[in-house]
């Protein structure tokens, strides 16, 4: 039996509490902890062969990805934090005609030219935006191509005319309107306006889900949140939170199953001196209940004192640890009450963040240690050193302890029996980790120790499975310290969520008293709008900014309607709902009636940006940034409103064609929202 304990408190996820890796004792398993007192559960599977084997035999030159473009191919990072970069190793059905973003598309197209310019020659597409007046995309492979011909009797005198050539041998389509060279061979490609008139109204009648990329995943585990168990969540757990879930949504977008792992710190020595605690002081617990132990966070506070200052109770709560993963009874149903207790109070920030996650915590993978450390050993991998067992990771001075002095488990070990069991349990091709920082070199150790192994390929093999870290930085208050009450509590997650609900409502009750509509308002429709500004302020505050950077919270700017904020794009939002509705046309019916024209530059402008969304998406989730999703946000939002300002929607002759395409930005910009967990408004 193995409970799946539900929701958390930190060991990953904070950037408060202390990195992972140091002091791993104190936190997570137990210093009482062997191989033999595992928690009861069904026996674990026989351990199995490295899945990346198989991907060794050539499985990536099999994959129909092989044939695709790089940008289609490979899920290459840009950021100093993912440690472990590579291409597809998983076989794909081959992208139906049209499928997958612009520039995958224009990028397969840039491919069979570049077959029939250079057939001798294996090159992959090099497809950008093009940023000049010249084109809307650009292939770049002219110059590359010439540097490797030089000199062995190539046909083409220069760059430039390998660039001529590529252009002329673009396949005939309705894709491409004209194609021009500059420079040393750069090919300018300019879209169809009808093509890209015709994607825009093929998505309004299909639905978004057409514009969802192609990645070169099927499954992919995310690892988020994860706070500690018996610990209360606080500002420091909102990053990994939302971070983590962003992420999700933009793989579950793009047609990836995600596992939304929830890897909690459910095990160790604080259960041991909250048990006993709770045994001292409530003899009759079973009898009271949760009453027993009452604020989960005073009990704590209170066993933590008396485990510091009282030498004799610290012993009896390192025994009560041993019993408790020796299985004894009593021990247990006080660890599962415990465990509920942190449950119920984390699914109430769970709920008001719109999350969903799956636990299997510290306490789930325990039984699959001692199977996976005798696996590495028999590798050679582990090695005795002052007592403890470690794996000597090379590039760093200190080891990767995977077996402490005492002979209890640690991070590295429990980390290490949660990937094998992704890898072969699970299936998946990418595992992420939704982490501060401050644990880069945890992960780094222990990602390279999983090459070592063979779990993983090498890198520069350029194959799946891969593994990813997400680092992010502090969350600051105003004086540029980490963010606390002014007591130097750290703050709760629901006391903030809570506060940026009631400002978001105070605010709105405010601007509708002042412009007289508040009587078109009713009780339900403000506490929905108050919430939905609120908690969205406070998630886009944080997911606009470059991950890895620390970020200052300030309710002001977040809550502010200038800017580049939650609050302005909602509004934005609600401004072409307004104009949809003001306009008396059934937009349904002009989805299949109607056609849009992009005759005006501006329209053509918001049109071309919005069939980016899908490349957007894309890049997003290979560098895995939910900042590059916000700045599109943003971006379309000023679009939309330099098209609006230029040309006349209602009452013009063009209005059902310029309502198609303030519908089909108002159906980006949901769907962008939907990605960052924030719910849209329809009327502010």
């Amino acid at each position: 039996e193995n409970p799946r304990l539900a929701f958390p408190c930190t060991r990953r996820g904070s950037v408060f509490i202390r990195e992972r890796g140091r002091d791993a004792g104190t936190r997570g398993r137990s210093s009482n902890c062997s191989s033999g007192g595992a928690y009861p559960r069904a026996t674990p599977p026989r351990l199995r062969p490295p899945r990346c084997s198989a991907i060794r035999l050539g499985h990536c030159r099999a994959s129909p990805f092989a044939r695709l473009p790089r940008s289609a191919c490979y899920a290459s990072t840009t950021m100093g934090d993912e440690t472990s970069t590579s291409a597809s190793g998983s076989a794909q059905e081959p992208a139906a005609p049209g499928a997958g973003s612009v520039k995958q598309q224009i990028s397969n197209l840039v491919a069979l030219s570049l077959r029939a310019t250079v057939p001798e020659v294996d090159v992959e597409p090099i497809v950008e935006v093009c940023t000049g007046k010249f084109g809307d995309y650009q292939c770049n492979n002219a110059m590359g191509l010439w540097s490797k011909g030089k000199g062995s009797g190539t046909s083409f005198k220069n760059p430039n005319a390998i660039g001529q050539a590529i252009a002329k041998n673009l396949p005939a389509c309705d894709v491409i309107e004209s194609a021009s060279v500059a420079g040393p061979g750069f090919v300018n490609i300019v879209l169809s306006k009808s093509w890209v008139a015709k994607r825009i109204q093929d998505m309004l009648v299909n639905g978004i889900k057409t514009w969802a990329p192609i990645l070169p995943v099927k499954r992919v585990v995310l690892d988020f949140s994860s706070p500690n168990i018996a610990k209360e969540m606080h500002v420091g757990h909102l990053r990994s939170t939302i971070i983590g879930d962003t992420l999700a949504r933009m793989f579950e977008f793009s047609n990836v199953e995600v596992l939304r792992r929830n890897h909690v710190g459910d095990w160790g020595t604080q259960f041991g001196m909250l048990i006993e605690f709770l045994f001292e002081k409530f003899p009759n617990w079973e009898e009271l209940g949760s009453q027993a132990i009452g604020d989960l966070q005073v009990f704590y506070k209170a066993s933590k004192q008396r485990f510091d200052e009282d030498a004799e109770f610290k012993d009896r709560a390192q025994q009560a640890v041993v019993r408790l993963q020796g299985g004894e009874e009593k021990y247990r149903a006080a660890w599962k009450k415990i465990c509920e207790i942190s449950r119920n109070e984390f699914d109430q920030v769970y709920k008001l963040l719109d999350v969903q996650l799956e636990e299997k915590g510290e306490s789930f993978y325990n039984p699959y240690i001692p199977q996976v450390l005798e696996k590495l050993s028999s590798q050679g991998l582990i090695e005795e050193s002052e007592g403890a067992r470690v794996i000597f990771i090379q590039g760093h001075q200190i080891p990767l302890i995977v077996v402490k002095r005492d002979g209890g488990f640690n991070y590295a070990s429990t980390d290490l029996a949660a990937l094998w069991y992704r890898l072969n349990v699970e299936k998946a091709e990418w595992i992420i980790y939704v982490t501060d920082v401050g644990q880069q070199q945890h992960f780094d150790m222990f990602f390279k120790a999983a090459r070592m192994a063979g779990w993983l390929p090498d890198p520069k093999e350029k194959k799946f499975p891969k593994t990813s870290h997400v680092g992010f930085g502090l969350v600051l208050g105003a004086d540029g310290k980490r963010f606390r009450t002014r007591s130097t509590e750290v703050v709760r997650l629901g006391d903030l969520l809570d506060e940026a609900k009631s400002r978001s409502k105070s605010e709105l009750l405010q601007r509708l008293t002042e412009n007289g509509k508040i009587v078109d308002w009713t009780d339900e429709e403000l506490e929905q709008t108050s919430k939905a500004v609120g908690y969205g302020a406070v998630k886009y505050a944080d997911l606009k900014n470059n991950r890895l950077t620390n970020y200052t919270f300030s309710f002001d700017q977040m809550l502010s309607d200038k800017g580049n904020t939650a609050v302005y794009l909602q509004y934005a939002h609600a401004r072409i709902c307004s104009i949809i509705r003001k306009s008396n046309m059934d937009v349904e019916e002009l989805k299949v009636s109607g056609n849009i024209s992009l005759a005006h530059p501006d329209e053509r402008v918001l049109g071309l940006y919005l069939i980016r969304y899908a490349e957007i998406v894309e890049e997003a989730c290979t560098n895995l940034l939910p900042s590059v999703l916000c700045e599109y946000l943003y971006n379309l939002s000023e679009m939309f409103t330099r098209f609006y300002t230029n040309c006349q929607v209602v009452g013009s002759p063009e209005e059902p064609s310029r309502l198609l395409l303030c519908e089909a930005t108002a159906v980006v910009m949901r769907q962008c929202f939907q990605l960052l967990g924030i719910t849209p408004v329809y009327k502010l």
